[in-house]
């Protein structure tokens, strides 16, 4: 799973310390529709947008790191803030000596569904402490995803939300990134009429034909190479030529996303890092570059792949109107290399662009559209 839109959340939860889950909150009181909200569950973020529906405004914006952090046993009172048993995001992170950190999600889709339980409580809490509201949740899911990692959604939505709708996050991206108020615009190349979405996150690549209507499963190919494959590759390849360096997946993702690029190797990147309390540089240009310029390889014959099913009336617009989001698309250089790609190729006037800085926002406010407008019965019912 990527990403959510959700609505209003239970209230924080802070029992005695122990070593085990909360139990789940109460269900919401029945409301007619109450207030509903975008939440984006990234690998390695979730954006959180929240607001009332029927509405415009958006009256909760978070983004918290998607970690579930589960305090040890024995930990001294006062070490944690309010002696809490479970942590989310930022707090997590920052008590890591002290909680054993839990990544509810792995290559897009749920890999533990107590965390991501938890998680879902968290997100709720942030809408609406109260715990008054209905909430109605809008989750994106990668393209492509099967029927089981569904499943694990709606199961550990159970309780927590009211209602729920599954959409495929580069459909969602490609609302968010929609500017609504240019829709009038003669010169305006709406990106949810004729467009394709390349989203690259932590643990999948997700590409999308968008032409107006909601994608059906031949217009969407998900990849499981992403952020976290560069990660480990890059990691892999630092062990091959610095034995023993102790250097942590969190910096190895901080190197990464300092450095990364695509195309010719570029000489001499030096990187400062610690190892072992000193300070050592690290020449790793060729590393990084080969592991970003993987990802090129992964993504582009899907790319080549939904471009050729395109029908012939569209297809020349449809080259107009690539564009990639995700964390993936704060790479240096992958908007024109995959471009002159595709012009080498023999491919009519390709233009790929990127969604800008913005794009952790953009399936969530993509997520909260969709949630204003969905009809009564495209809602799913989780109730316990």
């Amino acid at each position: 799973m990527s990403t959510a839109t959700a609505e209003k959340s239970a209230p924080p939860h802070t029992p005695p310390r122990k070593s085990t889950p909360p139990p789940p909150p109460p269900p919401p009181r029945a409301h007619p529709r109450g207030d509903q909200g975008g939440e984006a569950h990234r690998t390695h973020k979730s954006c959180l947008l929240a607001g009332p529906a029927g509405g415009t405004e958006i009256t909760v914006s978070k983004i918290v790191p998607s970690i579930v952090g589960y305090v040890k046993d024995g930990i001294v009172d006062g070490i944690i803030a309010g002696n809490a048993s479970i942590l989310f995001g930022e707090e997590a992170q920052k008590n890591f000596l002290h909680a054993n950190l839990v990544a509810p999600l792995s290559r897009g889709v749920i890999s533990h569904p107590e965390a991501a339980r938890d998680f879902f409580r968290h997100m709720r809490s942030l809408v609406d402490p109260a715990g008054n509201a209905s909430i109605r949740a809008v989750v994106g899911v990668p393209a492509n995803a099967d029927e089981d990692a569904r499943v694990d959604i709606r199961g550990c939505a159970t309780g927590v939300f009211e209602r729920l709708l599954l959409i495929p996050e580069p459909f969602l991206a490609a609302l968010g990134y929609r500017d609504d108020s240019r829709l009038n615009q003669a010169n305006y190349v709406d990106p949810v009429t004729n467009s394709l979405f390349i989203d690259i996150g932590g643990g999948t690549s997700d590409l999308c034909l968008i032409q107006g209507y909601f994608p059906a499963r031949e217009d969407q190919i998900s990849i499981p190479f992403a952020g976290d494959a560069i990660d480990q590759s890059i990691h892999n390849e630092i062990e091959r030529l610095y034995p023993n360096n102790g250097l942590s997946r969190t910096t190895i993702r901080e190197i990464k996303e300092a450095h990364s690029y695509v195309g010719p190797i570029r000489k001499p990147t030096d990187v400062k890092v610690i190892i072992g309390g000193k300070a050592h540089t690290l020449e790793l240009g060729e590393v990084i570059g080969r592991a970003c310029n993987e990802l090129i390889e992964k993504i582009y014959a899907p790319l080549t792949e939904l471009v050729e099913r395109a029908s012939s009336d569209s297809v020349v617009q449809l080259l107009q109107n690539l564009i990639i989001t995700g964390g993936g698309s704060q790479i240096r250089g992958i908007d024109t290399v995959l471009q002159k790609r595709l012009e080498d190729d023999g491919f009519e006037a390709p233009k790929v662009r990127l969604a800008g800085q913005d794009y952790k926002r953009y399936v969530a406010i993509g997520a909260l559209k969709a949630a204003r407008a969905a009809r009564e019965n495209q809602w799913q019912y989780v109730l316990d």
